[in-house]
């Protein structure tokens, strides 16, 4: 299989083409994720759902089987294989549109890979287990998130030396990891991971200096959709988040962001047009 990413969509150097912005929709098929837990774990409403994002312009959708929240309980590799890939097995069967597989298990990515899966989406960067020797093996892109600590305790108390140099460093040691294991630069995407192992400031800086991650020539995901950075800020429960999350994709995309990552697909898509036409009349 060949992926179907970077090599044709993705720019491959530091300038912001609006043109390349890509949206990744979400799809929790989990009862306990932060937004929309339970939702769409039914499968029938999961299809529906993609329908829906896929008539209101989605480029990828990215399918989580395990909620990454702090207190989350854990998934098992088989419960999570069973929430995800008939699922993705039916959009592929169903739908040409791009699936991301958001997991962190060797046997989850393994199984993604045969299915059909266009990227993996891991918050642990193939940190865990296995994972760098089971993407090597396939074609497959992959983005590599950046995460103090680990899901369940990410946010009892986040502390850096300077947290723009911490993550591009990270970035650094993990694409050495991944071109050691065969995985070639050009399937890599990274994700500053906002909202994980981070405080509020924390997240506001990484937003602030997004561009700064763009110094490492790789396309670059933002995942900032309903998190607890816009409630936070905002004083806004999750389902009033809208706002803030389009305003935060904005400043992300306008700093080159290649891909956002959202809940709200039509509003996105709709936001990036009028970025769009806007650029159109600059000098």
């Amino acid at each position: 299989m060949m992926s179907k990413f970077i090599q044709t969509k993705f720019p491959r150097s530091t300038q912001n083409d609006l043109n390349k912005v890509n949206v990744m929709g979400i799809l929790n098929v989990t009862p306990d994720s932060f937004s929309d837990g339970g939702q769409f774990s039914c499968f029938d409403s999961a299809l529906k759902q993609v329908e829906k994002m896929i008539d209101n312009g989605v480029d990828i959708i990215d399918i989580g089987g395990e909620s990454t929240r702090p207190g989350a309980a854990e998934v098992s590799v088989q419960d999570e294989i069973v929430r995800v890939i008939p699922l993705l097995k039916a959009i592929k069967s169903r739908f040409d549109i791009n699936v991301s597989i958001d997991t962190s298990k060797s046997e989850v990515m393994s199984e993604a890979i045969i299915y059909g899966a266009d990227m993996i989406n891991d918050v642990r960067a193939l940190q865990n287990k296995g994972c760098l020797e089971v993407v090597a093996q396939s074609n497959i892109d992959v983005c590599l998130m950046h995460m103090q600590g680990m899901p369940r305790t990410m946010q009892e108390q986040p502390q850096y030396n300077d947290i723009i140099d911490d993550i591009l460093g990270f970035f650094t040691q993990r694409i050495h990891c991944c071109e050691q294991a065969g995985i070639t630069k050009k399937r890599l995407v990274l994700d500053p991971g906002f909202g994980f192992g981070k405080t509020l400031a924390h997240n506001y800086e990484v937003l602030a200096q997004f561009a700064q991650f763009k110094s490492l020539g790789l396309p670059v995901l933002a995942g900032i959709s309903r998190k607890s950075m816009i409630g936070s800020l905002l004083n806004r429960e999750v389902h009033e988040r809208l706002a803030g999350s389009l305003a935060a994709a904005i400043v992300a995309i306008q700093q080159g962001a290649n891909i956002i990552r959202v809940h709200d697909v039509q509003e996105s898509v709709d936001a990036i047009n009028i970025l769009k036409a806007v650029a159109q009349y600059k000098i």
